[in-house]
């Protein structure tokens, strides 16, 4: 009987650090099973079409709602830490400058991380000179608290629908600022160096 318990008891040890080990395995292959650090980038597309080259420094626009629109035109770059839980996270950097068609202008702040969507990672054709590459490029969408420089508060959107991605990705900005919403995102126009992002998980 000791022995018997003993066989029972060490094979129940064996199965549950096999499923531990498949669990784990499975978990560090999924986008969402581990930690990801991740690049954004409002880019620069020299020529505005493929294969670029792709640069940061790049700017994009949103629009707030008729009948009396507003735009608001964001550079930027950082990065985040998403946590393997999904949700928020403080280990943000970054920011860039705004101006809106208003009349104001000044810079930005990350200040956290709302939420990253992982949609997918670009295929590699058609091709594009990447020169940020900083990581493997990727789409999907990202949700960031932001600060402005006179002292209003927001929340930036970045959408990346690069190459390969699935339908539902906006490619562009969108943000708020104060109680504006600059939602109706500007897509990109093909020889018009504007309104793409790129990210890059490492």
């Amino acid at each position: 009987m000791r022995r018997s318990a003993r066989f029972w008891g060490l094979a129940a040890a064996l199965t549950v650090a096999a499923a531990v080990m498949l669990l784990t395995t499975f978990a560090s292959a999924a986008p969402h099973g581990s930690a990801a650090h991740v690049r954004w980038d409002i880019i620069s597309l020299v020529g505005g079409n493929f294969p670029g080259p792709a640069n940061p420094g790049g700017h994009a626009s949103a629009t707030t709602p008729a009948p009396n629109p507003d735009t608001i035109t964001l550079t930027g770059s950082g990065t985040f830490v998403a946590p393997a839980s999904g949700g928020g996270s403080g280990a943000v950097t970054g920011g860039g400058t705004w101006t809106t068609s208003s009349g104001g202008s000044g810079t930005y702040k990350v200040t956290g991380l709302v939420s990253w969507e992982f949609a997918n990672f670009q295929s590699t054709t058609p091709a594009l000179i990447d020169n940020i590459d900083d990581g493997t490029r990727a789409n999907g969408t990202a949700v960031l608290k932001i600060a402005f420089s006179d002292g209003s508060q927001g929340v930036l959107t970045v959408g990346c629908h690069g190459p390969g991605a699935p339908d539902g990705i906006f490619e562009g900005i969108a943000t708020t600022k104060g109680y504006k919403t600059y939602y109706n995102v500007q897509p990109p126009a093909p020889g018009v160096d504007a309104n793409r992002t790129i990210f890059h998980v490492r």
